[in-house]
């Protein structure tokens, strides 16, 4: 009878490390910085006037974001200066935060872009971008009025 509660424990505590492992490597997962744009190089928009893939050996860590970058030379642009190139509202979609919504984060199309006075908008599709398009002044300045209070709320607060 020994054997069999002895078997049936190793089995248990086999178990029970498989579990916290699993848990662990999950929460180790979470923690890790995301990655920004999905890995587009802000600085592209700006200088070649087009999204472009970023290279993982360019790689910027900056407001708890992994950023990328086709070369080292645009990398060094972005540490010099990250709020000039950084898309705004966090990356949010424009005409989402416009009418007051903090949704399309992470699903940003980086093809679905606009430069406006020097500064970079992301949408969350090219339709949604056209839709942005029509009323992009009045949908900025509702933007810029509903981002401090949504800032604030949204749950990756940086």
């Amino acid at each position: 009878m020994q054997t069999a509660s002895y078997f049936g424990l190793k089995r248990s505590t086999k178990l029970l490390a498989i579990m916290c492992a699993a848990f662990l490597a999950r929460t180790a997962w979470a923690d890790e910085p995301k990655l920004s744009i999905s890995g587009y190089d802000p600085v592209a928009y700006f200088t070649d006037g087009k999204p472009v893939q970023g290279k993982p050996e360019f790689e910027y860590l900056w407001r708890r974001l992994r950023w990328q970058f086709i070369s080292a030379e645009h990398r060094d642009l972005f540490t010099r200066d990250p709020k000039h190139y950084a898309p705004q509202y966090d990356g949010y979609c424009a005409l989402g935060i416009s009418f007051g919504e903090a949704a399309h984060k992470d699903t940003v199309d980086p093809e679905a872009w606009a430069i406006v006075d020097g500064k970079l908008y992301l949408n969350y599709s090219p339709e949604v971008k056209q839709m942005w398009e029509k009323e992009q002044d009045k949908f900025i300045i509702d933007g810029q009025k509903n981002w401090p209070e949504l800032q604030k709320n949204k749950p990756d607060h940086q």
